[in-house]
């Protein structure tokens, strides 16, 4: 690893595009830098095939190794994938003490910066070791393909990292496995508790946390004691990628139902599978929510929108049986025919969407309308149930777990309610104990 930068931590950004593609864009990995805690100070950029020595041109990488001298930087952050072989050159062209740090490396360093839970740790000492793996094979390989010990001659070689890595790998994996089996019995606890399932997914910095805080903006984490025990920490809405890395579960505020709605870290352009298949854990409450809100920042360039809209939904329904409901956020950020011709141009790939700003509101209650329209229908039941104390334990469970009518009293207790099925099927199986008692 490279460690945490520090604040005085300088580096140049590289990107390559193959000429097919076009030049290299490179907002995205230089806001990657800085949320990684670099400052950045100065980029080359080169259309051409892959160099497999390099991956730059020889040429441009003298360029480089100049730029990072003349503004001092410690490290080089490449848009690309570096393989070790490239890596290890491009560290004898530049400047010593410069790190080679290529964007998986950058994100996974991001991750552990981030990683506060148990889960987040061993997802990304998991995705770390993915990362790690094939290049513990290419040393070896190399090192035995040269007949000399070690990796480009540097120290004794030997299998042993290569099978630690793995056996490590192995034992994640089965922890992640005990933890995804216990957070789905948390997930089906939670529906038979009368909770709506919904999450929040879209690209990191699209304001997930941000339209998470104003959904559940009548809870405080930290100083409402009567939250509901399943909730966690307060979401942080900050302006840098990879907020949240974790998930974050809060309760939203709504007449006729209890919601519970979920933040997860954010996607990322061209991750590789390796990488998204060790945040499994976490992604899982995306996959396995009752409604899935698609947040696009509408703020940004349109082909951007469309790539990020895109590779969402081939995610997202590749492995998601349930509705999405497509969020454009950020709309304070456009004025009104900037805003229509927006809403024009997206139309194929997002043909109903809803229209928020999560930073001041607008469009909220809108949303939360379309959250209530798109979960699965509550029944409606009525219940003609015996004056008992169990009876009255009946009508304080239903009132806590569902949307009731009317409650009349008597000689007999009759109650008109609205609930997820789950909820009326439970009310009833226990109405029918009550009554056989009662007989």
């Amino acid at each position: 690893m490279t460690g945490t930068p520090t604040a005085t931590d300088h580096a140049v950004i590289a990107a390559r595009a193959d000429p097919n593609t076009g030049p290299p864009e490179t907002d995205e990995i230089k806001e990657l830098a800085r949320s990684g805690g670099y400052t950045v100070t100065g980029e080359i950029t080169q259309t051409r095939t892959e160099d497999p020595a390099l991956c730059l041109g020889s040429g441009k990488v003298d360029e480089l190794a100049q730029l990072v001298s003349q503004t001092e930087s410690s490290a080089v952050i490449f848009d690309n994938r570096l393989g070790p072989y490239q890596t290890f050159n491009l560290g004898t062209r530049l400047p010593d003490g410069v790190s080679v740090i290529d964007r998986f490396r950058l994100i996974l360093d991001i991750f552990g910066q981030r990683a506060q839970t148990k889960t987040a740790q061993l997802q990304v000492e998991l995705a770390e070791l993915r990362y790690e793996l094939p290049r513990a094979e290419a040393k070896v390989s190399l090192a035995k393909r040269d007949e000399r010990p070690g990796f480009m001659g540097l120290g004794e070689y030997d299998d042993s990292r290569e099978q630690d890595i793995k056996k490590r790998i192995s034992r994640i994996n089965e922890e992640l496995s005990q933890i995804e089996a216990d957070e789905q019995q948390r997930r089906e606890q939670r529906r038979e508790s009368g909770f709506d399932l919904v999450a929040l997914a879209g690209y990191t910095n699209a304001g997930k946390s941000t339209l998470l805080r104003q959904l559940a903006s009548d809870l405080s984490v930290d100083e409402n004691e009567d939250r509901h025990p399943d909730l966690d920490t307060t979401a942080a809405s900050e302006d840098q990628l990879f907020t949240t890395l974790g998930t974050t579960t809060r309760r939203v505020d709504m007449d006729r139902r209890d919601v519970l709605l979920t933040d997860t870290v954010g996607f990322v352009s061209e991750l590789p599978h390796w990488l998204v298949e060790s945040f499994k854990s976490t992604l899982d409450a995306v996959y396995r929510a009752d409604l899935v809100l698609l947040v696009v920042d509408v703020s940004e360039p349109i082909e951007e929108i469309r790539e990020k809209l895109v590779t969402c939904h081939d995610t997202l329904y590749e492995r998601n049986e349930a509705p999405i409901v497509t969020v454009l956020n950020k709309i304070d950020r456009l004025d009104v025919s900037k805003r229509e011709r927006r809403m024009d141009e997206l139309s194929a790939l997002a043909p109903n969407p809803v229209t928020v700003s999560a930073l001041n509101g607008n469009g909220v209650e809108d949303l939360l309308e379309r959250i209530d329209h798109e979960l699965p229908p509550y029944e409606r039941e009525r219940l003609i149930l015996p004056m008992t104390d169990d009876t009255m334990s009946l009508v304080s469970w239903i009132h806590d777990n569902a949307n009731v009518n009317d409650v009349t009293y008597g000689e007999q207790v009759v109650i008109d309610f609205e609930a997820r099925p789950e909820i009326v099927e439970r009310s009833r199986s226990r109405a029918g104990t009550i009554s056989v008692t009662a007989e």
